[in-house]
C-alpha cells in the first residue's frame, strides 16, 4: 500500500521533477506534488510524495528529513489526512441582523 509524505521547506525552484527524481533514489514513487499558489501559479514551498511501499516511505523520511536541499532543510514525514477547517460562507453568524 502506498503512503505519503509530506515535503515541507522546499526551495521556490523546485520542481515536482527534481522531488520525483530525489525520492526515486529511495523506492518507486507513485505520484508526486508541489503545491502552488491559486493566485500567483508559485510554489507554496512543500508538495507530497506517494511512495509505493512503507517501507521506502520510512527510508526516505530517514534520508531526507533535515537534508539541505538548494540551502533549505527539508522537512520529511507522514502525511497526515486534511482537516475540515470549515470556513466558507456564513460560517459564524457575522454581518447578520440580529434582533
Amino acid at each position: 500500500m502506498a503512503t505519503k509524505l509530506y515535503v515541507g521547506n522546499l526551495s521556490f525552484n523546485t520542481t515536482e521533477g527534481d522531488l520525483m527524481r530525489m525520492f526515486e533514489e529511495i523506492g518507486p514513487v507513485s505520484s508526486c506534488t508541489i503545491i502552488m499558489d491559486k493566485f500567483t501559479n508559485k510554489s507554496r514551498g512543500f508538495g507530497f510524495v506517494e511512495m509505493e511501499s512503507e517501507e521506502n516511505a520510512n527510508k526516505a523520511i530517514e534520508t531526507f528529513n533535515g537534508k539541505e536541499v538548494d540551502g533549505r532543510s527539508l522537512t520529511v514525514n507522514e502525511a497526515r489526512p486534511r482537516e475540515d477547517r470549515g470556513g466558507g460562507f456564513g460560517g459564524g453568524g457575522r454581518g447578520r441582523d440580529r434582533r
